[in-house]
């Protein structure tokens, strides 16, 4: 109570000490022009963990390259933890059938269910395993820009080759902004801007895009908008991979995209890397395209979840709030698989429908 009592003491006798002004400062105070204050911008910062360390890291042009990247699926325990044995199996898989990257806790990995201890561990493991043999392109992307920074700082900090950044979604920003937010995270290493306004609320205009490619670390951009869009920024020399697996043929061969950021590969990378490599192919294109359209009826991944269970690559566990397709369309898989051939999917296993109480659809893990 004493130490209370001298504190009260203390804070009386300081406010008594406070300056008085007269009253001509307070009538100039109020008369005075008001200026907008400047932001404090700092140029050049470096945040604590970065690094200009360049011996192991990887050029942007080797990200620019890449024709056939992956956005591979994330599997889970029946405790809605990683399934890192079914992980390695399909990163395998990938890398035995000719894929060159892999998009690590992307839209299709769910990166957006995982916290981002299970995010950065995810692309760590990736890296260590199998990083001599296929490139990971680690999605370090949000709608904080302050995560974003922390994650793309750890994502490099475990060895990933190149970043995956979507525009800051739901609260959304200005075109400023959106500049400002990517040119925070571009600094650190290769990046790859995504642009998918169904799943964002905001496209990402080409004067956004040509301001970011004067980056040095600028690679490119997966588009989801359509070939039009394509031609746009091929023709100026910027990479593009068509986010659109439906239209990745005609992209790639028609429209100058260097390649495609594939859902599909997944189940069937031989036939996506002879797509994306061999040259013109519309009755390949056309022989893919009834899967595609399976795959996509239902917001992804959960087509593909669905897929690979059935499959028996990975166990059929969903982490809430996706849910397998239902029977009926369960079926039409296993149809498909027989239409193009069951030696082109991945895995050994045969086939088959999978019945409602086979999947585990977790909501805490």
């Amino acid at each position: 109570m004493a130490t209370l009592q001298s504190c009260s003491v203390c804070l009386r006798e300081s406010a008594l000490q406070l300056p008085r002004h007269h009253l001509t400062d307070n009538y100039r105070s109020r008369t005075a022009k008001w200026k907008c204050p400047r932001a404090a911008v700092i140029p050049n910062f470096h945040l604590p963990m970065r690094s200009f360390e360049v011996k192991n890291r990887t050029s942007v042009d080797d990200i620019k390259s890449l024709r056939l990247i992956t956005a591979i699926k994330t599997p889970y325990l029946p405790d809605g933890r990683f399934d890192l044995e079914a992980y390695d199996a399909l990163v395998n898989m990938q890398i035995e059938n000719g894929a060159e990257g892999v998009i690590v806790g992307g839209t299709t990995g769910e990166g957006q269910l995982m916290s981002w201890d299970e995010h950065i561990m995810l692309i760590g493991h990736t890296i260590n395993c199998y990083g001599g043999s296929i490139k990971v392109i680690g999605n370090t992307g949000s709608n904080s820009t302050r995560e974003a920074i922390h994650a793309t700082e750890q994502g490099f900090a475990v060895g990933m080759h190149a970043a995956l950044h979507i525009n800051p979604y739901y609260g959304k920003t200005s075109l400023e902004g959106l500049v400002s937010h990517l040119d925070s995270v571009m600094s650190m290493g290769p990046t790859i801007v995504y642009n998918v306004p169904s799943r964002t609320g905001q496209d990402i205009p080409p004067r956004v895009i040509h301001r970011l490619a004067q980056s040095s670390n600028f690679a490119g951009i997966k588009e989801c908008v359509g070939n039009d869009r394509v031609d746009q920024y091929t023709d100026k020399g910027i990479v593009v991979w068509s986010g659109n697996d439906d239209e990745c043929h005609d992209s790639r061969w028609n429209h100058g995209a260097t390649g495609v950021i594939s859902v599909t590969s997944n189940l069937v990378p031989g036939l996506m890397r002879e797509l994306m490599f061999v040259g013109k192919n519309p009755s390949l294109n056309a022989k893919i395209m009834p899967l595609v359209e399976w795959l996509f009826q239902e917001p992804n991944p959960i087509g593909l979840n669905t897929a690979l269970a059935q499959l028996g690559v990975v166990r059929p566990v969903f982490r809430l709030p996706y849910v397998p397709l239902p029977l009926a369309k369960r079926v039409e898989f296993v149809n498909l698989v027989k239409q193009i051939g069951r030696e082109n999917f991945v895995g050994e296993k045969d086939v088959k429908v999978l019945d409602d109480d086979d999947f585990v659809l977790v909501s805490r893990y």
